[in-house]
């Protein structure tokens, strides 16, 4: 027999899971139930888990799937005074609608050498690819680039971070995008147009920006996301 707790936060997954097929997350479980912390959202889910409701998916993130559902949350099949014994026993064996699968899956994508975060180096297109969860990117054609250098720290930007790109050859000022410099070196930066030039902002107060004819620079994608990883 599940608590009160337990039912208003299976009821909430299962709500989430419905209206976008991602399961929320452990600040949206905390506020929706109104906990102090995330350590009671880890109890629930644990006790959840334990007794059969749902799952955890392996090595994904955010991911939740719903097994089953306590009978006062699908609700119990009553007979109204109009129906008939043959319409309850039709609806009494409906199946239930399939629960959604929740949209956590992991896809590989090119993972292209290193790009500056600081003076411009080569982008070195590699053949090795990297799993990112697919709730990071949106829609587009997207690849990796491995971030080297300090330059974009202010942005949250580290070295050793991994650059989430959407392919494009197009960028409004101001946003963070990849450039191809004089067709040999790629950086990562903000992009401003100045005048007749292109200028290339870093995010540190230690780098002095960096200034181009526009036939000199090429944009080759913008920043869709980052991935860190903690060793």
């Amino acid at each position: 027999m599940l608590t009160a707790k337990q039912h208003e936060l299976i009821r909430f997954i299962q709500q989430r899971l419905e209206e976008t097929g991602i399961s929320p997350s452990f600040e949206e479980m905390k506020e929706a139930l109104d906990l102090k912390s995330k350590s009671g959202v880890h109890r629930l889910i644990s006790a959840l888990e334990e007794r059969g409701f749902i799952r955890r998916l392996p090595n994904r993130a955010r991911a939740l799937e719903i097994l089953k559902q306590p009978e006062n949350v699908t609700g119990t099949k009553t007979v109204a005074a109009n129906d008939t014994a043959s319409d309850a026993v039709d609806r009494a064996t409906t199946p239930p609608a399939r629960m959604p699968q929740p949209a956590n899956d992991v896809i590989e994508i090119p993972l292209h050498g290193r790009i500056a975060a600081g003076a411009p180096i080569e982008a070195i297109e590699g053949q090795s690819s990297l799993p990112v969860p697919a709730a990071l990117l949106g829609p587009g054609d997207h690849y990796a680039l491995e971030v080297s250098g300090d330059s974009m720290i202010e942005a949250g930007i580290f070295d050793g971070d991994y650059a989430l790109v959407k392919r494009t050859d197009t960028a409004r000022d101001g946003e963070i995008v990849v450039a191809l410099v004089e067709n040999e070196e790629a950086t990562l930066k903000y992009l401003r147009r100045d005048g007749g030039n292109i200028r290339l902002d870093p995010a540190n107060s230690s780098y002095e920006p960096q200034v181009y004819h526009p036939g000199q620079v090429q944009v080759q994608g913008k920043l869709a996301g980052l991935l860190r990883r903690y060793h």
